[in-house]
């Protein structure tokens, strides 16, 4: 048994963005990807299922199918893939802000409909973050997995790809990790924050504004500005997060040459409240420069 729910957003929204993003991150076990799908585990309290979101061609609306166990909780869930797909969004307000900015302007005319991708569940995206410093996204999913494979727990009744469910705070937090390819420092401050979260001393919400998780975040340690402010643009989809310091920031084509982590955060205080989407269009520009042939 499994239920549909419809969510309208304001065009125009793009499917590929989102599939791009989403293949390149896809962690087998607990998310699966089709041409024109996106499934993944799902735990809500003691509530264990599946959601699947697929966009239509017929109207500006995603479906949400979720499992029959998840339909006491669906408006909460339904609310997490709104933020996923960033579904709330103005895309022209936001797109004539930024467009003020000569060296976005091109870039953001150019995709008028990109979004700020975020995670189903902060606290996954919170360790990916942490895993992922300094190193590849396919290396960070790499050991991600390793994760999932250790602690996860199994996922009965769900569709093919999506057979198991994230592991949680608690689990990381009491789990002996060695071998799993993380350097003892990245490792200790994964386990930091797991127990932060598990024992209640952090909530990973924004409640309180993106720059306050952001100050908690840096208390942790082994969690920098970067990572704070990429597990709030990426964890809950802040619309003002900027992790200045990104390197695919500081290198895209679009400064010309080299510039600093202060130089770019001073030229991004123009582009508040929505610096979040001016970094997924510069991400998008330094990504093509990146693959783009070479001559």
């Amino acid at each position: 048994m499994s239920q549909t729910l419809y969510l309208p957003y304001l065009e125009p929204w793009n499917w590929s963005q989102f599939y791009q993003h989403f293949a390149m991150r896809l962690l087998p076990g607990v998310e699966a990807l089709s041409a024109n799908s996106y499934s993944r585990s799902v735990h809500v309290g003691q509530l264990r299922g599946w959601l699947s979101v697929a966009p239509l061609a017929d109207r500006p609306a995603l479906a949400l199918t979720l499992s029959d166990a998840l339909q006491p909780v669906q408006s909460a869930i339904a609310a997490r893939v709104r933020r996923m797909f960033d579904l709330d969004a103005d895309p022209v307000a936001i797109a004539a802000h930024l467009c003020q900015d000569a060296k976005l302007a091109p870039g953001v005319l150019a995709n008028p409909g990109l979004r700020v991708p975020a995670a189903y569940d902060p606290f996954e995206q919170a360790v990916r973050a942490i895993v992922g410093q300094q190193v590849s996204v396919k290396a960070a999913v790499t050991i991600t997995r390793r994760l999932v494979d250790r602690l996860g727990e199994p996922l009965v009744d769900a569709p093919h790809g999506v057979e198991r469910l994230f592991p949680s705070a608690q689990a990381i937090a009491e789990a002996t990790l060695d071998n799993i390819g993380m350097p003892a420092k990245r490792l200790a401050a994964l386990q930091h924050l797991a127990c932060a979260v598990a024992d209640g001393r952090l909530q990973l919400d924004i409640a309180a504004g993106s720059e306050e998780l952001v100050r908690q975040l840096c208390e942790l340690p082994g969690i920098g500005p970067w990572t704070a402010e990429y597990i709030a643009l990426r964890g809950f989809g802040a619309p003002d997060a900027f992790p200045s310091a990104d390197l695919g920031l500081l290198k895209a084509p679009l400064w010309g040459g080299p510039i600093t982590a202060s130089e770019l955060a001073a030229r991004a205080e123009a582009w508040r409240p929505w610096r979040a989407y001016a970094a997924i269009h510069i991400w998008q520009a330094y990504a093509a420069q990146a693959f783009a042939p070479k001559r």
